[in-house]
């Protein structure tokens, strides 16, 4: 069968993360995803390294697969008439700029609908199109920061902590990738599409979920309590006499099982502990128990007696280990592929399996990620109808960017 997007044409104007990662879930299910970048530079993130291997970025590896690279510039009438067109026989168009940039470039919603009725025009801003901070760039950080992710994060005792990746950037992408996918299903009903607003500021506070849920149902604060759960106790990294474990008990049934391995049968009876409620109450009392018994064995031991008394539990991986994990392998979670400077590269895998198989991350030939204008050429060529003349002289006056290999 064919990949689920296989008709579907993208048009990528996006810089850095959230924008291209939305592009390349798209890509991923086999839509054909032209991203146009600044010649010279291109995409911010080709230059955010180290790492490097064979000319390209590690950040601009990570999102950037199963696309074709076309440089234009932008900031030349004739390179907005050439977006403009290209416009013209898409299906969707993904943009980062801050809001009102691409209207006074003629190649906002408004402009490009009226040439095509059915485009799905998605923009990805730091705080949308509309709002007091609406002018304000948004970057992960500071997103994180601003809409509570850092107050919850970290150690009770700590300073405020970022999540590990720019999850705030990935959260935006995957939110977007969802209302194109229900934009496209509404378009095939009324022929028409639709203009996208998506805000990594609120998709940030979107998925607070029961943290955020919590203070608007309590008003209570919530505070940072490094690997514990808020609504759940035990649930959190233990320290063992050789590493860590995580503990997950996620039910009573769960933690009279675990109370019962940790020698401590009575406290299933105890109205302080009987409960998850009462634990939740308790959790100062109860944790500073728990954990020198935790620590009084070796890793491996615990995860053996918890997995065979069936309460959820598991190590703590480096990245290293995570890749190289049995399921992980089995999911084809780290794909190979052949990159013109490279050579043999690896890219992590994609999550999207269906059982008849067949799109990108199902067993298909992966595109590696472009090199900057690899495909200038052929773009304007098949797509547009250009000539080698016409491509030439808008070499020559700096309009486009092409690689001479690609020509």
């Amino acid at each position: 069968m064919p990949a689920p997007l296989a008709n579907i044409k993208v048009l990528d104007l996006s810089r850095v993360l959230a924008g291209p990662y939305c592009a390349m879930q798209l890509a991923d299910l086999g839509a054909d995803v032209i991203k146009v970048e600044r010649p010279g530079a291109g995409d911010d993130t080709r230059g955010w390294g180290p790492p490097f291997a064979g000319g390209e970025s590690a950040y601009f590896l990570c999102c950037n697969r199963n696309k074709r690279s076309v440089a234009i510039n932008l900031k030349e009438p004739a390179g907005r008439e050439l977006v403009a067109r290209l416009a013209d026989g898409v299906d969707v168009l993904i943009e980062n700029f801050l809001p009102g940039t691409l209207d006074e470039w003629g190649l906002g919603y408004a402009a490009l609908a009226a040439r095509n009725p059915g485009l799905v025009y998605c923009s990805i801003t730091g705080f949308g199109q509309y709002g007091p901070r609406r002018d304000e760039p948004g970057y992960d950080i500071m997103i994180q920061a601003l809409a509570g992710v850092m107050s919850i994060t970290g150690e009770s005792d700590g300073s405020p902590m970022k999540v590990g990746v720019a999850i705030s950037d990935i959260t935006a992408g995957l939110f977007a990738s969802q209302a194109i996918l229900a934009t496209l299903v509404g378009r095939a009903s009324t022929g028409r599409g639709e203009r996208i607003d998506i805000a990594l500021f609120d998709s940030t506070i979107a998925w607070l979920a029961n943290v955020g849920q919590n203070f608007l149902l309590s008003g209570e604060i919530p505070r940072r309590l490094g690997t514990e759960h808020p609504n759940i106790v035990p649930y959190q990294v233990f320290a063992t006499t050789d590493g860590s474990v995580v503990i997950g008990v996620g039910n009573d049934a769960q933690f009279r099982r675990f109370a019962t391995l940790l020698g401590r049968a009575e406290w299933c009876e105890d109205p302080r502990f009987a409960t998850n409620a009462a634990r939740v109450r308790n959790r100062a009392l109860l944790l500073p128990m728990i954990k020198p018994l935790v620590q009084e064995r070796e890793t491996d031991e615990w995860l053996r007696e918890l997995e065979a008394a069936g309460i959820p539990c598991g190590a703590v991986h480096s990245v290293a280990e995570a890749f190289a994990d049995p399921q992980a392998v089995a999911r084809d979670m780290v794909r190979e592929v052949v990159h013109p400077t490279i050579g043999p590269m690896k890219l992590a895998g994609t999550p999207f399996h269906f059982g008849t198989g067949s799109p990108a991350g199902q067993g298909g030939t992966w595109r590696p990620p472009p090199r900057l204008g690899e495909h200038t050429a052929e773009v304007l060529t098949s797509v547009l109808g250009m000539s080698d003349n016409e491509i030439h002289e808008l070499v020559s006056r700096g309009v486009v960017e092409w690689l001479k290999a690609s020509v």
